[in-house]
């Protein structure tokens, strides 16, 4: 039987995450096959003990777990749906970055031949693979997770979110929302206070710490979302809004950019209109539940 770090693993696709996650492997102990369109790419690995397979079908027969992280969606249908890329048996783990719907039509054409197929996001870059700073999701069957948890733990921190193939998918541009709203409500703050002569290196410091005094006010508003129910506890919508107005206010009289709180004023308007004035930030939900009509 194998050891935990024996197990043959196979890399299709080496940018520059590709060949961060055929290193982890190596780093980890596996035997790695490791394929790219453009061949070269290959002999660094392969100078660190990777075995450069000739073709992708080559790479595919070679290992039980095959990792793919490549441009695109198309490109993982044009690589692996060769008449000679043999998939019957193997477990595809897809790290190529796509849509929730992607990952589900691509779980549905893996299986249809006869692979087992797990979809997966990245959260971190190249550097940080193999260590604890890099978070792996997993969406699929749990049992071909579970299958090859250990194997995968050379990657870095691997969580498994549910058998919907397409959770990872979702997870990760909920948390790409969350990133660019945390920047882009610090680039407008920085751009308000420079205008006073105060530099950004000055401001961040107390960015941080309102953007971490509210991360922590999530959980429990989250359990307003999902009971729907928005008692006003901290403050009333109808009082945010007027807070709203003042920011947007000020951001016109210094000169700068009002285009974000304005966004942000109007989705809370259209709730206050809807009856909503009362209760809590959250309520806002509704709002952000709802397709937009621009």
């Amino acid at each position: 039987m194998n050891h935990k770090s024996d197990t043959p693993v196979t890399v299709i696709g080496l940018g520059l995450m590709g060949q961060a996650l055929a290193g982890a492997f190596l780093r980890g102990g596996h035997p790695t096959t490791v394929w790219n369109r453009t061949a070269s790419k290959a002999d660094k690995l392969a100078a660190e003990g990777a075995r450069p397979a000739p073709t992708a079908a080559d790479a595919l027969r070679a290992s039980p777990l095959t990792i793919v992280c490549v441009t695109d969606y198309r490109a993982v249908h044009e690589l692996l749906g060769a008449d000679d890329a043999a998939l019957d048996g193997t477990t595809l783990i897809n790290l190529t970055s796509g849509t929730s719907a992607q990952a589900r039509e691509a779980a549905r054409w893996a299986g249809r031949r006869g692979a087992r197929y797990l979809d997966g996001a990245i959260m971190a870059v190249p550097p940080a693979i193999g260590t604890d700073e890099a978070v792996i999701l997993h969406s699929g069957p749990q049992a071909d997770f579970e299958a090859h948890r250990s194997t995968l733990g050379a990657l870095g921190a691997v969580t498994y979110l549910g058998a919907d193939h397409g959770l990872a998918s979702l997870y990760d541009v909920a948390g790409l929302a969350m990133m660019w709203s945390v920047l882009n409500a610090w680039l407008q703050g920085t751009a308000m206070l420079r205008t006073a002569g105060v530099d950004a290196a000055t401001y961040a410091p107390f960015a941080q710490r309102i953007a971490a005094g509210v991360a922590e006010w999530l959980p429990g508003y989250a359990e307003q979302i999902d009971s729907g129910s928005f008692p006003a506890e901290v403050s009333a919508l109808e009082t945010d809004v007027r807070a709203m107005a003042h920011l947007i206010e000020e951001s016109e009289a210094v000169g700068v950019s009002a285009e974000l709180p304005k966004m942000i004023k109007a989705m809370a308007d259209r709730s206050i209109a809807a009856g909503h004035g009362g209760e809590q930030y959250p309520v806002l939900i509704e709002e952000f539940g709802r397709p937009s009509t621009g």
